[in-house]
C-alpha cells in the first residue's frame, strides 16, 4: 500500500530527461537491459515502469502504485499477460497521472503542473520508441475520481497524433463509455481499436 503522505509540489521533483539518463545505467538494484525503470529507484512518483523489446505495447493506467522491476503487482502482471497474448513482445506502463496513491481516492486534489509536464514528457519518450506507437487506453472509470485527470488526457491524446500513435481497449469499453482496467481482464482479453478522440469530446 502506498498512501501519499504530502502533495507532490512539496517534494523534490526528479526531472523526467535526467532521471531518463540514469535508467539507463546499470543498477545493483536490478537487470537494465530487461527493465525500464523511471526514475530508477522507489520514490512518490513514477514515470515508466516496462520491459524492453522491439514491438512494445504502452499501456497507459490511471496512477502509479507500488510495482518496481522484479516485482510487479496484479495490476501489471495482468498487462505484461495482455500484451504478449496480443503479439506485443514488451509492455511499458505509463500513467495518466505520475503520482504513486493505491488508492485513487488518496491521490492530490490539485494537478501539479510541473509533474505533469515532465509525465508528459515521458509520454513523449515512450511514443518515440516504435515508428507507429500502440497505445492501450486501460485507466477504468475511476478517472472520474479528479477532474484534471481528463484535461491530461487530451494532452495524450495531442502528443499521440503527432506520433502516428494507435489507441486500443481490451475488450469493448464499460457502459460509462471508459476504457477497462486491466486487474480482472481474462489473460486472452483482445485489444481493440478505440477512437480517443470522441471519447474526450464525450467527457
Amino acid at each position: 500500500m502506498h498512501i501519499p503522505q504530502t502533495t507532490t509540489d512539496a517534494l523534490p521533483l526528479e526531472l523526467f530527461t535526467p532521471a531518463l539518463e540514469a535508467a539507463l545505467r546499470p543498477s545493483p538494484e536490478y537487470d537494465v537491459s530487461r527493465w525500464l525503470y523511471v526514475p530508477s529507484t522507489y520514490s512518490d512518483y513514477r514515470y515508466i515502469l516496462g520491459t524492453r523489446g522491439a514491438a512494445p505495447l504502452i499501456c497507459v493506467g490511471l496512477n502509479p502504485s507500488t510495482a518496481a522491476p522484479d516485482a510487479l503487482d496484479p495490476t501489471l502482471q495482468s498487462v505484461q499477460r495482455i500484451a504478449l497474448a496480443n503479439g506485443y513482445d514488451s509492455f511499458l506502463m505509463f500513467n495518466v497521472y505520475a503520482q504513486r496513491a493505491t488508492r485513487p481516492d488518496d491521490m492530490e486534489p490539485v494537478c501539479n503542473r510541473q509533474l505533469h509536464r515532465e509525465n508528459r514528457k515521458a509520454f513523449q519518450y515512450l511514443l518515440s520508441l516504435s515508428g507507429q506507437p500502440a497505445v492501450w487506453a486501460a485507466w477504468g472509470s475511476i478517472i472520474e475520481k479528479r477532474s484534471y485527470l481528463m484535461d491530461c488526457v487530451r494532452d495524450f491524446l495531442e502528443d499521440g497524433m503527432a506520433a502516428g500513435a494507435v489507441w486500443y481497449t481490451a475488450g469493448p469499453p464499460l457502459k460509462s463509455g471508459h476504457p477497462h482496467h486491466p486487474l480482472y481482464l481474462k489473460r486472452d482479453t483482445r485489444l481493440m481499436e478505440f477512437d480517443i478522440e470522441s471519447y474526450t469530446r464525450r467527457f
